[in-house]
Order: structure tokens, then sequence, then C-alpha cells
């Protein structure tokens, strides 16, 4: 089986766009993980993605900017929220690899009551913020609903210099065109495109978190082993195709 290549940005065009958006002020945590601790999370026809032996665990804060359906406008003010979400790295029996999202906490309740009733992804409503100084920012996230409530992340970092020439693991973790997630008995591979990401090298000042064990993960040991900062893409998403049925 050919697995497809982790590529700066492929040539995708979608006969029919179901969702848009823009990814805006995005920090990229990752830790090293064995594969057989995220494998019974992950949808079924599906295995953990790996590079040299080991694959990750990814925390991501960000905000999301115009949110909407097909190629029209956002969603006036519903469309743009913060959202921070857990996440690992998939591979499915196409060799198409993929993200899985553990949890996604987002402020604003409409769209995760949406993406909740159509596509099962795990959204959570959150109140969250995003503040900058400087090259510094903090992101804020405490957990509303539907729980564990009260369940927090605050981490810090400083944004440094343009990446030019990314490492394997800054590829592996970032250049990803797809979700693969669970809905009505069903697991789907729902395409995505964006241009190349335009990343950062940053420092992590101050993590504390609670996200990353509440979605069902061992709390990670030791600081992360890559973290990235991007002032963001435009993104675009296809059509779900089926990629496993029960039986």
């Amino acid at each position: 089986m050919d697995i497809e290549r982790v590529d700066p940005a492929p040539d995708r065009a979608f006969r029919r766009v179901v969702l848009r958006q823009r990814w805006e002020n995005l920090t990229f945590l990752h830790w090293a993980v064995a594969p057989e601790l995220v494998a019974p999370l992950l949808p079924a026809g599906t295995r953990p993605d790996t590079l040299d032996g080991v694959t990750y665990v990814g925390l991501i804060g960000f905000r999301m900017v115009g949110l909407g359906f097909g190629r029209g406008p956002g969603v006036p003010y519903l469309g743009t929220f913060w959202e921070t979400n857990v996440r690992l790295y998939s591979v499915d029996g196409n060799g198409r690899r993929a993200v899985v999202f553990r949890s996604l906490d987002a402020s604003r309740l409409v769209p995760v009551l949406v993406a909740r009733a159509t596509l099962r992804l795990p959204y959570l409503w959150s109140a969250m913020r995003l503040d900058r100084d400087g090259d510094r920012y903090t992101y804020r996230c405490r957990r509303r609903w539907p729980g564990p409530a009260g369940t927090t992340s605050r981490m810090v970092v400083r944004v440094g210099g343009p990446i030019t020439d990314p490492t394997p693991v800054e590829h592996f973790v970032t250049a990803r065109w797809a979700l693969h997630t669970r809905a009505y008995g069903r697991t789907l591979h729902l395409p995505n495109w964006h241009p190349r990401w335009p990343l950062h090298r940053a420092e992590l000042l101050h993590l504390d978190d609670d996200l990353v064990t509440a979605a069902g993960l061992p709390a990670p040991a030791g600081p992360p082993v890559s973290v990235l900062h991007s002032p963001g893409v435009p993104v675009v998403f296809g059509s779900p195709v089926t990629l496993h049925r029960p039986g």
C-alpha cells in the first residue's frame, strides 16, 4: 500500500466545497508518543501514522475566522471564534494521512452544537481568549459544556523568526489535508486544502493544561518536542467520503 506523501501543499480542487474558513494566530505544541498508546482511540479502519517509529499528540490553539458553508461568505458573528484542539495523527487503508480530533474546544455554542449534530465531532463549548503582547501570545481556555466542566488550559509562547525549511517532524504534524472521524456508525474521510503553512519558530514560556488528559490521553512526559506558530491560512473542505462501515 502506498501512503500519501507529507507534502507542503497538494494540488487539490474540490468539485463541491462544503465548508470554508480561515485559521489565524495558531500555536502548535506536540509531544511524541508510542503508537500503541493511541491506537485504541482512533476510528475503525485507521491506525496511528508514525515517523521514525513514533506518533504525536498535538495541542493547538487558534482563531477560527469567517466559517461559512459552500463558497459563500462566512457566517456573521457565529462564524468567528477561538478554538483549542487536541489531536492525533492517522492513516487509513487507502494510505491517506489525516488528523483525528480527540477534543475541540470552541468559544461559540452554536457551531459546537452544529458540529456535534452533523459530523459527530467532539466539539465542546468553552470560555476562551487570546492576549498578545508584542511577540508573546497567551491562550486561555475554560470548558463550560458538556464537560468535564472547569477543565482548563493556559499556554504562553514567544514567537520567533520564520522557518524556511521545516524539519521532517514539522512537516509531519502540520502538512495534513484531511480528518478522520466516526459518525453514524461509519468512519469518514473529510479532505481539506490550504496553502503551505507560513511557520515560525516559537518558545514555550508556560503551560498549565488539562485538555490533553481530559481527552483520554496520558499526561505529556516533559516539554513538547515541537513548538510552532503560524499567522494562518485560508481553508476549504470537500465532501466527506465513507471509509469504513461495520461488518
